[in-house]
């Protein structure tokens, strides 16, 4: 792994940052899964950072992990939005002030439970693009009308989440034109997570990648 674990907002929280080569580029936030801060989303860090991005992942979970199913569904129902919410601004604000920003634009890109909390933080005023893959809202009622950015979603095909898309792609249209959801065919929930072979689909993994990039670049123009 390239980064490093960091302390920000009033050293209270802590989080992994990874820095594109040249150590310049804009800001992007990745969001956990339920599982923590575990080593898949560090690389995922690593891997946007190698395209360019300078990116944090914040803790959610404040050093906690889980490798069971039932123990990473008791973190994420334990999670305060509200905390969880004030750490993600505070990794924003990180950013931000950091001179290795090449520009003043922060994304944010989130996963399954992460994936639910980077469409509540496209209803704050503090990013500046979304991508949410299969994002689950748990404990959170985003405000849709104050949607502030552009939103990119990648959802699979077979996956309770992607049942409630339909609604979410509904309110966020009528506020915004600018968003695109795909739902990749053949696949299941976490299909992006390359340690989870059993859900992992290289194609689809790929493709919404090449996307995510597409999309973030031309975010911040």
């Amino acid at each position: 792994m390239n980064g490093k674990i960091i302390t920000y907002g009033d050293q209270k929280n802590q989080g992994y940052l990874s820095l594109p080569k040249n150590k310049q580029g804009p800001g992007l936030i990745i969001l956990q899964e339920w599982w923590g801060l575990v080593g898949h989303i560090k690389l995922v860090a690593d891997r946007y950072a190698k395209n360019g991005f300078v990116v944090l992942a914040p803790d959610l979970y404040n050093g906690e992990k889980a490798t069971e199913p039932n123990e990473a569904q008791k973190l994420m129902m334990e999670l305060q939005i509200d905390e969880a919410g004030d750490n993600i601004e505070s990794a924003v604000k990180y950013l931000r002030n950091l001179k290795n920003l090449s520009i003043d634009k922060v994304g944010c890109i989130g996963f399954c439970m992460g994936g639910g909390l980077s469409l509540y933080m496209a209803t704050t005023g503090h990013i500046d693009a979304a991508i949410p893959y299969y994002g689950v809202l748990v404990n959170v009622k985003p405000d849709w009308s104050k949607v502030n950015c552009p939103i990119l979603g990648h959802y699979a095909e077979h996956d309770g989440a992607t049942e409630a898309l339909p609604g979410i792609k509904k309110e966020i249209e009528k506020y915004r034109n600018d968003s695109k959801f795909y739902i990749y065919q053949n696949t299941e929930h976490a299909f992006f997570n390359d340690e989870r072979k059993e859900v992992y689909n290289k194609n689809a993994a790929e493709k919404s990648f090449v996307r995510s990039i597409e999309f973030l670049n031309k975010s911040f123009k």
